[in-house]
């Protein structure tokens, strides 16, 4: 338990102090966020942002995970396997936020580049868990045996997870904001369920999102960017997988699944009546243009994380 405290300590301070030079940096360099042209007119005025924070967010993490786990005589397999797949998804998103800022506009990896770099990183996790929990997924005390189903479905959370995570980055603080409800209830039932690297590596995240929004928060001085949403998403995922709470994961990862469902809906209704369900697409978009401001949408959309978080550590208690 002390370790747990330990890690989110830890993160968060290297957080704010990774922060401080790593912007003047961006900023001395101008590697800035590009704006799309069909986002709200609001978000004109973020162009010239920094971007690629998430540089700082993943270098706190993988550092503070490594030194906790350590002091912990926790540094197994499997914390080499999560701090690895985070890592890759790292170095995906940032190829991503590369391509942005080296073509001066939002269009960077095509989508089908992107969700092939994911997969293929996913399959480093969906393996380890296979040969570590065979092909079985649980749900409390309950247990589902998924046969050769099994490694497509952990694919899928893990990837499904990190495009989630990085459709929700689009509002300031956002994406932050609702991940800490996400990675404690991840960490909570991990803990309670006795995994204890998955359940100090979701403190270490925790501590490290505190430590980043001194930067994101509205109005922010700097984006996490590809570099750390697809990354954050994909770790997600991951700890899911390794402290075996995947179902529980669509719900205490429940504002990502909203997000995504959003987006999905609005695309096919689209294309099946012509007709759009949302003024826009993610979901916080449309709140955005029914007049809500960017506080608001990120104070309403982290109680609502919180409060499935709650209800997901109280289901893996009773089920």
């Amino acid at each position: 338990m002390i370790m747990i405290a330990v890690g989110m300590l830890l993160s968060m301070v290297l957080c704010l102090l990774f922060g401080i030079p790593y912007i003047d940096f961006l900023r001395k360099k101008t590697i800035n966020q590009y704006i799309l042209e069909a986002a709200p007119e609001t978000h004109a005025q973020k162009a010239g942002t920094p971007t690629t924070g998430g540089v700082f967010i993943i270098a706190a993490i993988i550092i503070s995970s490594i030194i906790t786990l350590c002091m912990a005589q926790e540094m197994d397999k499997s914390a080499w396997i999560i701090i690895i797949t985070l890592l890759f998804m790292a170095l995906a998103g940032f190829q991503d936020d590369y391509l942005k800022i080296k073509g001066h506009q939002n269009k960077g990896l095509s989508p089908r580049g992107k969700l092939i770099r994911q997969i293929l990183i996913a399959l480093i996790p969906a393996f380890y868990a296979m040969q570590s929990y065979g092909t079985v997924i649980t749900l409390g005390s309950k247990s589902f045996d998924l046969g050769i189903l099994y490694p497509l479905f952990t694919v899928f959370v893990v990837t499904g997870a990190s495009n989630a995570y990085n459709l929700t980055d689009g509002l300031d603080g956002l994406a932050a904001a609702t991940g800490i409800p996400a990675f404690l209830a991840c960490g909570l039932i991990a803990f309670w369920n006795g995994h204890s690297v998955v359940a100090i590596i979701s403190a270490v995240v925790i501590g490290a999102l505190i430590g980043f929004l001194r930067y994101n928060k509205p109005k922010a001085l700097v984006f996490m960017g590809d570099t750390g949403s697809l990354a954050l998403g994909g770790l997600l995922g991951t700890l899911a997988v390794i402290g075996r709470c995947e179902i529980l994961l669509a719900i205490f990862g429940g504002v990502f699944v909203m997000e995504t469902l959003s987006v999905i809906l609005q695309v096919m209704s689209f294309k099946l009546t012509g007709k759009r369900i949302f003024k826009m697409s993610p979901i916080h978009h449309h709140f955005e243009l029914c007049g809500h401001s960017e506080i608001r949408i990120v104070k309403e959309f982290t109680v609502v994380s919180f409060i499935l978080a709650i209800v997901a550590v109280t289901l893996n208690l009773i089920i």
